[in-house]
């Protein structure tokens, strides 16, 4: 199957916390960060997702946000490292794509953004990511 989802990153399932209506998942990225998917627990059935298996995390760019250093005080838990490899700007929007361990991530976000963060190739980054906007597909 082909997706439009620009962001998709292979890893396996480092831990499973099943709810009565939701389970988050936690990957381990080949690159060793961890990220959290927050999904139904019908899905994680469906798919048969347990520890060790095989997954790619799906994310939309536009459900990416950067930051150049870590937050505290938030509510997002995947906070992953990277660096700037690429920036494509259009009228208003920019399309920020960032090397991380064991893959890669891009951003959509405004070019007023882009430039307040002071953003260019080789720039550190955090990419930020709701646990609730990561799908998860079995690989």
């Amino acid at each position: 199957m082909s997706l439009s989802i620009r962001n998709q990153i292979a890893g396996t399932v480092a831990d499973v916390t099943t709810g009565a209506a939701m389970t988050t998942v936690k990957v381990r990225l080949e690159g060793g960060q961890e990220i959290t998917a927050a999904i139904t627990t019908d899905a994680v059935k469906d798919l048969g997702i347990a520890l060790g298996t095989a997954v790619n995390a799906l994310v939309k760019a536009t459900e990416v946000a950067l930051t150049t250093d870590a937050v505290d005080g938030i509510s997002i838990r995947n906070q992953i490292r990277g660096t700037v490899s690429g920036i494509a700007r259009g009228g208003a929007m920019a399309s920020v794509k960032v090397d991380v361990d064991g893959g890669g991530l891009t951003a959509a976000i405004t070019n007023d953004a882009v430039e307040a963060l002071g953003l260019a190739e080789g720039s550190a980054v955090v990419a930020l990511i709701k646990s609730t906007e990561i799908s998860l597909a079995t690989a």
